[in-house]
């Protein structure tokens, strides 16, 4: 009977360790099991969930428009005033809502495609009109200087901008702003120009690339990295490194995303390559998340980041490379002084925000980031904001630019382009992803717990049966 009990107690014990074990051999062959199944899915190939994210964005995307608003023209005109600016907006879009083209799927383990723009408005999500009216800077005028340097073009420009009644300020609607119109100034031009101009002009009806990207077929840690934009690994914009194209697209990135990775992405809207580091993580519809935002340092000055030097051309207006907080990309816009920024100059240098009046930076409202979900890779929630500003210059052969104290950045407007996956898409992949590797994770904690928990007990009541006995 004694030895009945002591082998039931052993018995109990060894199926508890059993239980252990297996929960712990379940870890390194669930993940294996797992990341075979991820990779076969994350994979950029028609059938794969990864190609049907990559085609068509799982959400829709938006982007809406603050454009800034000159609140004193007259001082602006007439005494080379700070501008006052006030925020109108948002103005909404949908964009992004139509699939790749001319997809083509290569030997060397890429596939290239065109990405089509489009912009659709959404006076539902949008605090006005289209033909809502903004007095702004005059895009023509104040790019003139720069165009064209020489004083006795700058003597000819000054006829035609006066006789078409033309000035540093404009009042313009928000479509017009955005998607162009006919500049009276460059209507009056007698060479063979595009009189018509906008902030995104051309826009619709246009596509942007070709891009082509890894597939991950035969190398998974390369999966959607840009091989090349518009058949190039550089972009003729800036020295050295910093004309690579980098990264992916920011749609997503190669699988098992680490905290302490540098997450990198090319971005056609600013010209460059650029990054995100590890911020915080969040739970988005049920799936955990990790957010990656764009850091104070990826726009600072050389001098506090050295890796920026070949970001900075002008020495002039960047006070010798010491300003942070804007990128000349005027090499990227046929010479037309465009400087990009984060909205409301947020990490920028003092002087830059306070050539301007009406400004207010803040993190929240104005960083850029990233909710990537680790295991695929995939970004499910993202908000890529940015500003677009023009520098003002004085001339003394241009009336209309001859009451500007000395040159600086000036506001034109800020965009916040985002989406969140939607509710069919977030089911479909909890289902498919999240939902099994956290019932896997679960399956092994029960196995091992339980394990522990049954050899303890039983190994417990068999010293103790079997100290009874020897007493």
């Amino acid at each position: 009977m004694t030895c009945n009990r002591s082998c039931g107690l052993l018995t109990g014990a060894v199926i508890g360790a059993v239980l252990a074990i297996f929960g712990g051999v379940l870890i390194p062959v669930g993940d294996n099991l797992i990341n075979r199944a991820i990779k076969k899915d994350a994979v950029i190939s028609n059938g794969t969930i990864a190609y049907d994210n990559w085609l068509v964005p799982g959400s829709s995307v938006y982007r809406q428009f603050w454009i800034f608003n000159v609140e004193n023209p007259s001082d602006v005109l007439n005494f080379g005033a700070r501008p006052k600016l006030e925020q109108r907006g948002p103005y909404t879009y949908r964009v992004r809502y139509l699939p790749k083209e001319n997809i083509t799927e290569n030997p060397n383990g890429t596939i290239s495609y065109m990405l089509p723009n489009a912009a659709r408005f959404e006076p539902d999500m949008s605090v006005g009109t289209e033909n809502d009216t903004i007095t702004c800077l005059n895009l023509a005028v104040v790019a003139a200087p720069a165009l064209y340097k020489n004083n006795f073009i700058q003597l000819l420009l000054n006829t035609w901008i006066k006789s078409s009644k033309s000035n540093m300020l404009q009042n313009r609607t928000v479509k017009e702003i955005l998607w162009g119109y006919k500049d009276p100034f460059l209507n009056k031009v007698p060479f063979p120009l595009d009189p018509v101009l906008g902030v995104f002009y051309p826009y619709n009806g246009t596509s942007d690339g070709l891009y082509r990207v890894y597939t991950g077929k035969e190398d998974i840690s390369k999966t959607a990295i840009i091989e090349s934009y518009k058949n190039k690994r550089n972009l003729s914009y800036w020295e050295g490194y910093c004309d690579l194209v980098n990264g992916t697209d920011g749609a997503s990135f190669p699988p098992f995303v680490k905290k302490n990775q540098v997450l990198r992405f090319f971005s056609s809207d600013i010209c460059r390559s650029i990054y995100g580091v590890y911020q915080t993580s969040k739970t988005v519809k049920g799936i955990p998340l990790y957010r990656f935002t764009v850091p104070r340092e990826a726009f600072a000055s050389p001098i506090d980041v050295g890796d920026n030097y070949c970001f900075c051309t002008d020495q002039v207006i960047s006070q010798n490379c010491t300003l942070a907080g804007v990128l000349d990309i005027s090499s990227c816009k046929a010479g037309r002084p465009v400087y990009i920024s984060l909205p409301h100059f947020l990490h920028a240098s003092e002087s830059i925000l306070h050539d301007v009046e009406g400004l207010s930076p803040n993190e929240e409202e104005h960083e850029t980031f990233l909710d990537v979900e680790p295991t695929t890779g995939f970004t499910l929630q993202f908000a890529k904001r940015l500003q677009v500003n023009l520098l003002v210059t004085p001339s003394t052969k241009i009336e209309a630019l001859s009451k500007v104290q000395k040159p600086y950045v000036f506001p034109i407007l800020w965009l916040n382009e985002s989406a969140v996956i939607g509710d069919e898409k977030a089911e479909m992949f909890r289902n498919k992803v999240t939902g099994r590797v956290q019932l896997l994770g679960v399956v092994q904690m029960v196995l091992i717990i339980a394990g522990s928990v049954l050899f303890l007990a039983f190994m417990g009541s068999y010293f103790i049966c079997r100290s009874k006995k020897l007493k």
